[in-house]
């Protein structure tokens, strides 16, 4: 019975072969999974050499071939699992090279999910080079080139292989995805195979010369290699690997002379381009590239006249001998002549067509240029301030489907009553000299993730993807960005809306609005941002200088007001329609819309009973308001006190002489400065239009007026007694002047008088002067 006993508990795998069978009975068995794994372990356990066991087992079997999961990949992962706990069974010396031999010619037969378990068990990488790759060498001749590649690639040979020659037969046979992964780690293996995937563009190409040197092609699809499809290729390998275009001239050239023949249609037939800005991006596109500039002479033949070609002929130094022959005798009269005249601009800006176009309201020397740190620490100063409105936009070179993401050349940055333009390649040029290239990231960054500051833009999640490409540092800006208001978001709510827009009383249809724009001569209706200026200030924008070359320095003057132009214009736009939401179709609770949901803030003390939130325009928004409130306690002008935007100082002394406690801002005072005294004192701020929408952000809910600039200081004092609901008694008046005398009062009422006209002090304070005498 003790001999029964041990002879169960003996394993049952000392062959190989045995071990084998026994686990393919249970293989068949799905249920008994466990039990397999179990059985392979105690059959390794009781193998001499498991290492060659497992190849007899593969060697003797064939169901590991197949794809998908097999016994064979289940007992050769269990294997490497075993072996990590028992490394004394891993071999070396000789004995390890013959197992490596073997292994190497199951490698050649075996699916992708066994070779990473093979080659570990076997320890390939530590086999002799040469014989690996002579065992590769061997696979490729007999016409196994995937199966080649992919061991090459297992076994990290390629930095000794020809890549033409591994490459080009998988790429034959449409493995794109396979040559990718063969180049993927090797940048100059990447160059290489780029090279020769542009010398197939090159004119006169025939891929079946390359055909013929491989044998056994398999799925060989020959119009698979139009120019067309290998320009898409190259371009994108380019895109991928981050290789210079330069290195593929052929598909380089092929795509600037599309971008050629695409100028010209904008500029000749279209009639979309200004001259400046055609001749920028055509002398861009040829650049000294002699093949390119005699298909540009061949083209200004065609859409221009003999004269035009001779002038661009000249301007490219171009030899005689390479020049048809009706632009070589032009360009022999023009050399003739004591000096070429310079080209006129053919679509300069003239008076009446300026009268179309929204105009910036601030002089040109608020306009402000930065090329240095010096000019631009003072434009972080003023634009990083708590409650700060900016309106922020970006240029760059138009890429005509050229590689590569959009580089932002120029950012715009554009407050009340300056526009700040960055030139973005000169200053990350000059931070980089000194050392010091996170600075500008870093002021972006500052700008995007301060809450208290509102920053406003069209289509603003391009433009941050476009500033990301710029500097990786400022990849997650778009994360990390707060306060952020995106007015193309409200110009779909216009678009989207089914009504006609109202404006001025009267029903307005977009379409008929576009149609009207073609009736006075324009050629396209306006869109995008043009389009919503138009609608919400009355006219388009000019988009003449879209299509710009922003790279070329010095910028141009047009160049410089559209640009501070497509920033400013925001916040114009913004005001009016925080100010007047309902004259453009739009719910009268714009204003939180646009600036999100305000936080909750605790009421300060003495907090006011509010029942509707102002508007910037001193009107209340009711468009989400409830059932209305009682309305505040009446208060006396002593428990009343403010502090006066530097805009409404007729106000403030309006108000000090009926008693309230006035503080009021200098001129020279931003208005933000209302915010800090409002809240260290407990202040309601009385400002008007723009710095309402971000003083009223800082400060308690009911704790920010705004009143109606134009309107006299008499009628704004009653429209904030009233709403603030203020009693003011013949006791309060001058009750806060310093009267030591009836003569002080006297002249401070006459100067009020004087002042404001016929206004609410003149009438009640003649009781007081009555009284007084």
């Amino acid at each position: 019975m003790n001999q029964d006993s041990d002879s169960s508990d003996q394993p049952t795998g000392q062959d190989p072969l045995l071990l084998l069978k026994t686990l393919q009975l249970l293989w068949t068995k799905k249920e008994m999974k466990k039990q397999l794994k179990e059985e392979i372990r105690r059959g390794f356990a009781g193998l001499e050499d498991p290492l060659a066991g497992l190849l007899d087992m593969l060697e003797s079997s064939g169901d590991w071939k197949g794809k998908g999961h097999s016994l064979g990949y289940c007992i050769t992962t269990e294997l490497q699992l075993w072996i990590k706990e028992h490394p004394a069974v891993q071999q070396s010396g000789i004995k390890l090279k013959k197992l490596q031999a073997r292994v190497l010619r199951i490698l050649a037969q075996c699916p992708a999910n066994l070779l990473d378990p093979l080659i570990s068990i076997y320890q390939l990488h530590t086999a002799d080079r040469n014989y690996l790759l002579g065992h590769v060498s061997h696979l490729y001749h007999k016409g196994d080139y995937k199966e080649a590649a992919i061991l090459s690639i297992k076994l990290k040979l390629q930095p000794d292989q020809d890549v033409e020659k591994m490459c080009v037969p998988l790429l034959l046979q449409d493995k794109t995805n396979l040559v990718e992964d063969y180049v993927g780690e090797y940048p100059e293996l990447q160059s290489k195979l780029l090279q020769i995937l542009d010398t197939w563009c090159e004119p006169g190409f025939n891929i079946r010369d390359v055909t013929s040197q491989y044998q056994g092609l398999s799925r060989y699809k020959p119009d698979k290699f139009n120019r067309k499809t290998l320009s898409k290729l190259i371009f994108r390998l380019l895109d991928r690997f981050n290789v210079d275009p330069a290195l593929c001239p052929n598909v380089t050239n092929q795509r600037h002379l599309r971008t050629l023949n695409y100028l010209f249609y904008k500029r000749f037939v279209e009639k979309t381009m200004t001259q400046e800005n055609w001749t920028d991006h055509v002398q861009s596109t040829v650049g000294e590239n002699r093949w390119l500039q005699g298909h540009l002479i061949q083209l200004l033949i065609s859409y221009c006249d003999l004269n035009t070609a001779a002038r661009w002929a000249q301007r490219c130094n171009l030899p005689k001998e390479l020049l048809p022959y009706g632009v070589a005798d032009e360009l022999q009269k023009l050399q003739m002549q004591e000096r070429v005249e310079e080209a006129a601009k053919a679509d300069s800006y003239d008076e009446s067509k300026k009268k179309d176009y929204y105009q910036l309201p601030i002089p040109r020397a608020n306009i402000h240029f930065l090329q240095t740190w010096e000019e631009t620490l003072q434009c972080w100063e003023k634009v990083l301030q708590p409650g700060q409105v900016v309106g922020i936009d970006m240029e760059w070179r138009p890429s005509f489907g050229m590689v590569g993401k959009p580089r932002v050349s120029l950012l715009q940055i554009a407050l009340k009553d300056e526009v700040f333009l960055l030139d973005l390649p000169w200053l990350l040029e000059q931070a980089e000299t000194e050392g010091e290239k996170e600075k500008l990231p870093r002021f972006i960054q500052m700008l995007y993730s301060d809450a208290s500051i509102t920053k406003l833009g069209y289509g603003m999640s391009g433009d941050l993807k476009s500033l990301a490409a710029t500097w990786s540092a400022l990849k997650d800006t778009d994360k990390q960005a707060q306060g952020v208001v995106d007015l193309l978001k409200v110009d779909k709510q216009l678009q989207k809306s089914s009504i006609d827009w109202k404006k001025g009383g009267r029903k307005v249809n977009v379409l008929s609005l576009e149609q009207s724009y073609e009736d006075r001569g324009f050629r396209q209706p306006e869109k995008g941002l043009s389009l919503l200026v138009q609608h919400v200030l009355g006219k388009p924008l000019d988009k003449t200088e879209q299509l710009s070359n922003w790279e070329k320095r010095p910028l141009r003057e047009e160049q410089i007001l559209y640009a501070a132009s497509d920033a400013y214009c925001l916040l114009e736009i913004y005001e009016k329609l925080c100010k007047d939401p309902a004259s453009f179709g739009l719910s009268s609770d714009l204003t939180e819309s646009l600036v999100g949901k305000p936080s909750v803030k605790p009421r300060a003390k003495k907090q006011l009973n509010k029942q509707e939130v102002p508007s910037p325009s001193g009107q209340q928004c009711t468009g989400s308001r409830k059932e209305t409130s009682s309305p505040p306690a009446p208060i006396s002008p002593k428990e009343f006190s403010v502090v006066c935007d530097n805009m409404l100082q007729g106000l403030g002394r309006y108000l000090r002489c009926l008693g309230v406690d006035v503080r009021m801002l200098e001129n020279e005072d931003d208005h933000r400065k209302a915010a800090e005294i409002a809240r260290q004192e407990g202040r309601v701020i009385l400002t008007s239009g723009l710095p309402y929408q971000t003083l009223q952000s800082q400060v308690a809910e009911g704790r920010c007026f705004s009143v109606n600039c134009s309107e006299k200081a008499k009628e704004q004092a009653l429209q904030v007694l009233k709403h603030f609901n203020v009693q003011v008694s013949l006791a309060d008046i001058f009750s806060r002047c310093q009267v030591t005398t009836f003569i002080a009062a006297k002249l401070i009422m006459c100067k009020l008088i004087y002042a404001e006209g016929a206004q609410y002090g003149a009438i009640h304070l003649a009781g007081t002067k009555k009284k007084a005498l």
